[in-house]
């Protein structure tokens, strides 16, 4: 359980190091993010596929790599996508416009969780997996075609070279851009926020004796967290994106710690679905303001000519340390999981008050 977030991931992060050199030697960007999406495309229904036809083990071998393929093309997109927000989107409008889109995000990702909540038992099979990868496919697609029609304006190309020599070049960031450096380090606190999610599930299956029924509701709770926060966070993250970052960071570290502590003393708040799915909305309230805080803040601080190379630099360093998080599940095989939330808490408090120590970049309108 501790590892497939890792995985998932790990895919999208550390490949962008040598992408980011050959991206850089484009004046147009653009056609990378529409090859990630397709890609995606292919992976998702290629999972689609081995989900209707294999079962057991040879299932969930072939769908853990389609899994690691769907992260490399997620990766194109990512390394991709921020570059061209930069040229593409002023400053003060970034954080409004990726707090929009989440929201929308959220507000469909509410209808899948009502879905799943709310199906006949019998429709909780295979073919609905078949069905929801299938659509996730489309809409990877879609998102293609709609890229398509972006209007981009060419930018540097110079920066392009050897992916081995560029990667070396652009690490150097690290050292030499003490604000990057600082941010980075930020980054990698903040995954404390990041790994929770799987282990409220892993909470909610202890608490309820195997049950998945509950499922459905924290979809349900993680698709309305999106929906309401993301679009306040990214009107906040125009004005102050650390403080986002520190403000949701904290609010991640608060609620782990309640969880835990209801845990200890067996409150049946943990015992139905419901009330469990509560706590599950404001972890994930604070995960969408970390998430929208940390992009804005990278897209913001960078110039035109670093940014790919601040975002390859970054995720690279994010995928190895997301790999090494992934660890943390260790405790939870040995203690259980209320234990790792309460790991994770504690990083979560310790990434805000670090959150705070960055430079403010933000210029609001």
């Amino acid at each position: 359980m501790g590892l497939l977030v890792p995985i998932r991931e790990a895919g999208v992060l550390l490949p962008q190091l040598a992408v980011a050199a050959y991206i850089r030697r484009m004046a147009l960007r653009k056609g990378v993010w529409i090859l990630g999406s397709m890609l995606s495309a292919a992976a998702l229904a290629l999972m689609a596929l081995a989900a209707a036809t294999l079962s057991g083990a040879s299932a969930g071998w072939a769908i853990l790599g389609l899994l690691i393929l769907f992260s490399l093309a997620r990766g194109l997109c990512s390394v991709s996508a921020k570059d061209v927000l930069g040229k593409t989107v002023s400053k003060a409008r970034r954080g409004n416009l990726m707090g929009l889109s989440a929201g929308i995000a959220g507000a469909m990702t509410l209808l899948l969780g009502f879905l799943l909540q709310f199906a006949a038992a019998d429709d909780t099979s295979s073919k609905l997996f078949v069905v929801l990868l299938a659509g996730a496919a489309l809409l990877f697609a879609l998102a293609a075609l709609v890229i398509r029609f972006i209007i981009e304006q060419p930018g540097a190309s110079e920066g392009g070279g050897n992916a081995l020599t560029v990667a070396i070049e652009s690490i150097a960031l690290l050292r030499t851009d003490a604000m990057f450096r600082n941010f980075v380090l930020v980054r990698i606190a903040l995954l404390s926020v990041a790994l929770a999610p799987p282990f409220y599930v892993l909470l909610l299956q202890s608490s309820s004796g195997g049950d998945l029924t509950g499922l459905g509701l924290l979809i349900i709770a993680s698709g309305l967290a999106s929906s309401i926060s993301a679009p306040i966070w990214g009107r906040l993250s125009d004005r102050s994106s650390r403080w986002v970052m520190a403000l949701a960071s904290a609010a991640a570290g608060i609620v782990g710690l309640m969880t835990w502590l209801f845990a200890q003393i067996d409150v049946p708040l943990l015992q139905g679905p419901y009330a469990f799915a509560a706590l599950f909305l404001l972890l994930n309230i604070a995960h969408a303001g970390v998430r929208l805080g940390r992009k804005v803040y990278l897209v913001d601080m960078a110039q035109s000519d670093t940014r790919a190379a601040m975002v390859a630099v970054s995720n690279t360093a994010i995928g190895i340390a997301m790999l090494a998080g992934g660890l943390i599940g260790i405790i939870a095989d040995l203690y259980d999981a209320a234990s790792v939330i309460l790991v994770l808490a504690v990083g979560s408090l310790a990434a805000a008050l670090y959150a705070l120590s960055l430079a403010e970049v933000s210029e609001p309108a």
